[in-house]
C-alpha cells in the first residue's frame, strides 16, 4: 500500500480498500512494484495490482468467496434452527422475526408468481436473505476487519474486502445463475421447440401464408436478435445493478473515512456523515436485496408462462 513506516496516500488508501485478496496462476517473469519478479509460473496470492492483472481469468477472489459462503452458511444455520424450533403457538424473539420474513416472502411470491412451484418461494427467500446479509457487511467500519486481517497476516499490504456484493464477479455469478434457471424452466415448461419459437416468433409474428412467407425468414432473424438481447440483458442488469449500488455505497464510506485523518473538525463532521450515511444505507441494502428477489420472481414467472400454441401459426 505505502512504503514501510509511511502512511498511505489517499489514492493508495482507496485502491487498497477496493482491491480483493486474489489467488491465481501467476506467469513467470511477472514484475511487482517495478522490482520483484516471479521466476517460475505458480499458483500464489497476488501482492500487487500487476500480479492480479497478470493472473487474468486464472484467479479467484478469496475474500469474496469466504464471506459469501460464510454468510450463506450463517443463513442456513439460523433458519434451520428456527425451523426446528417452530411451534403452533405464538412465536417470540428471533423465531417471530424469521416467521415475519417468511410470510413477507410468501406474499411477494404469490403476488408476482401465478404458477405452481415448490421451488420459487425457497429461491426467493434464499436470494433476499443471502443478498441482504452480504450487503449488511457494508455497515461495518471500513478499516476494522481489513486492518485485523493485515495484523493476522503480518503483512501491511494485505488486501481484504468484506462486502461480497461489491465484487462484480459475485453479483454477475448470481445473475448468471438466475439466467440459467430461466432457461432451464423455460425449456422444461415450454419444451425445446416452444422455447425456440418464443425466441423467433416475438415480437413480430411472421406469416407463412401468401406473400408473407417471403419475409418470414427476415422477421424470424430480427426476432431472434431482439429476443436474445432482451434475454441476455436480464442477468446482466441483475448483476450490474446490485454491484453498482453497493460499490458506490462502499466508496462513500471510504471517502468519509479519509476525512478522519484531516483534523479534529473534519473528523467530527465525518462521524456525523458516517452515521447519517449508515442509517440511509440500511434502506439501500434492504432495497437492493428486495429488487434482486422481485426481479428473479418476475423472470421465473416469465419462464413458466406458456403462450397459446395457435398464435405461432398466424
Amino acid at each position: 500500500m505505502a512504503a514501510e513506516g509511511q502512511a498511505p496516500t489517499t489514492t493508495e488508501y482507496i485502491l487498497h480498500h477496493l482491491t480483493n485478496w486474489t489467488y491465481g496462476k501467476l506467469p513467470a517473469g511477472t514484475y511487482c512494484d517495478g522490482s520483484r519478479v516471479q521466476e517460475t509460473t505458480s499458483w500464489v496470492v497476488a501482492h500487487c495490482p500487476e500480479e492480479m492483472a497478470a493472473m487474468g481469468f486464472n484467479a479467484i477472489h478469496l475474500d469474496s468467496m469466504a464471506w459469501s459462503i460464510g454468510l450463506g452458511l450463517i443463513f442456513i444455520t439460523l433458519f434451520r434452527w428456527a425451523a426446528k424450533k417452530a411451534h403452533a403457538g405464538v412465536p417470540t424473539g428471533f423465531l417471530n422475526f424469521v416467521e415475519m420474513i417468511i410470510e413477507f416472502i410468501d406474499k411477494t411470491v404469490k403476488d408476482g408468481f401465478q404458477h405452481k412451484s415448490a421451488f420459487i418461494a425457497p429461491l426467493a427467500l434464499t436470494i433476499f436473505v443471502w443478498v441482504f446479509l452480504m450487503n449488511l457487511m457494508d455497515l461495518l467500519p471500513v478499516d476494522w476487519i481489513p486492518e485485523f486481517a493485515m495484523w493476522i497476516a503480518g503483512d501491511p499490504h494485505f488486501y481484504f474486502k468484506i462486502v461480497p456484493t461489491t465484487d462484480v464477479n459475485i453479483t454477475m455469478a448470481m445473475g448468471l445463475t438466475v439466467f440459467l434457471l430461466m432457461i432451464g424452466f423455460s425449456i422444461a415448461k415450454k419444451g425445446l421447440i416452444g422455447f425456440i419459437k418464443e425466441l423467433t416468433f416475438h415480437p413480430f409474428h411472421p406469416s407463412f401464408r401468401g406473400v408473407g412467407i417471403l419475409f418470414a425468414p427476415l422477421l424470424i432473424l430480427i426476432n431472434f436478435v431482439l429476443e436474445t438481447i432482451a434475454l441476455v440483458a436480464k442477468p446482466v442488469s441483475l448483476g450490474l445493478r446490485l454491484f453498482g449500488n453497493m460499490y458506490a455505497g462502499e466508496m462513500i464510506f471510504i471517502l468519509i473515512a479519509i476525512m478522519y485523518g484531516a483534523g479534529l473538525v473534519l473528523g467530527i463532521f465525518a462521524g456525523v456523515l458516517q452515521w447519517g450515511w449508515a442509517v440511509f444505507h440500511i434502506l439501500i441494502i434492504t432495497l437492493q436485496a428486495f429488487v434482486f428477489m422481485v426481479l428473479t420472481i418476475v423472470y421465473m414467472a416469465m419462464a413458466h408462462h406458456v403462450e397459446d400454441e395457435d398464435q405461432f401459426t398466424h
